[in-house]
């Protein structure tokens, strides 16, 4: 970049997380090639980048001139696949994501568009109504639908499959590779894993078909950009399996924020596209997601895995995971 104010850094809680960012060659391949993109599109950076760095990310807010701004994301390894994921949804639900200026799905960089206001600033702006999470939920619920028919072709981009029938399989080996459980407690969760298997038993039989879960859909990951739009981002926690997963998050924030109460009636809002294929009755889906809203513990354990190699948090996201493991088997 040609510009020569200084980077405004913030490493939140994680002063010590190693991210590519510290590696000068890699800060430049990086910011040479958002440069290129942007100019490709007719944009120029007009003032210092902001840099967030976590153990999970790197992202470079861009300042460019006639915008507000442009991001730039890195993600590790494990979760590079959302780079190319971020691509093929704007083409597969364009009305519901960020369409990408520039992906490097090979390297797991996006350059996204600003996507105006976050879900989580119109709540906090607004009067305390728990009704506002309902329209929301009912376009994401729209979104996994459409995207059912193309779940193996978001496998095939590197998206982890975390299928109802496989979901026993991933529980036991990170219970395995937890290094913060000890054998006690790992003793404990294994002899909970014929309650899972019968959970996951039920949930096939009642037969909802697998979609792209995000995993981690609470007010800080879609934007409102107009009133009755939303747009979904920030997938790199994403699994594919069973859709309902993704209720857990946003239930638990709507909770932090309302209270208990609120709870069926926004999961009846999520539920309402799901009961337009007449193959499944509201009994039969609010069971499911009764089910799907336990077992997606697994996924949010699952994400904690997917930190850049070498990084000095390592032991946050055992713990993380960790947590999810005991919420999964927790009685209620």
């Amino acid at each position: 970049m040609r510009h020569q104010e200084p980077d405004v850094v913030d490493r939140g809680r994680f002063d010590t997380a190693v991210t590519p960012w510290e590696g000068a060659r890699w800060r430049d391949a990086a910011l040479a090639w958002a440069e290129r993109e942007l100019t490709a599109h007719g944009l120029r950076v007009t003032g210092p980048r902001s840099v967030r760095l976590r153990p999970w990310s790197v992202l470079v807010r861009l300042p460019v001139e006639g915008h507000s701004a442009v991001w730039f994301k890195a993600n590790p390894p494990a979760a590079a696949f959302e780079a190319g994921l971020a691509e093929s949804l704007a083409r597969w639900v364009p009305e519901h994501v960020l369409t990408p200026l520039a992906v490097d799905a090979g390297r797991g960089w996006s350059l996204l568009p600003h996507g105006g206001a976050l879900f989580r600033d119109v709540l906090d702006r607004g009067p305390a109504d728990a009704r506002a999470w309902e329209e929301p939920l009912r376009q994401y619920a729209e979104t996994q639908r459409a995207l059912v028919t193309y779940a193996a072709r978001i496998e095939a981009l590197g998206v982890p499959g975390a299928r109802t029938h496989a979901l026993p399989e991933i529980f036991g080996r990170l219970v395995t590779e937890n290094a913060l459980l000890d054998a006690a407690e790992k003793r404990r969760l294994r002899a909970s894993r014929a309650r899972l298997v019968d959970w996951c038993a039920e949930l096939t039989e009642i037969g909802v078909p697998d979609s792209l879960d995000h995993s981690d859909l609470h007010e800080g990951q879609f934007f409102a950009p107009e009133p009755g739009r939303f747009t979904f981002f920030d997938w790199g926690d994403a699994l594919v399996g069973p859709p309902f997963c993704s209720l857990l998050v946003p239930l638990r924030a709507a909770r932090a924020r309302y209270g208990s109460d609120v709870l069926p009636r926004l999961r009846d809002a999520y539920l309402e596209p799901w009961t337009g294929t007449g193959h499944h009755t509201r009994a039969d889906l609010r069971r499911a997601a009764d089910l799907a809203c336990r077992l997606g513990a697994i996924g949010r354990a699952c994400s904690w895995g997917r930190l850049f190699p070498g990084t000095s948090d390592a032991a946050d996201g055992a713990a993380s995971a960790a947590y999810w493991l005991r919420e999964l088997m927790a009685r209620r």
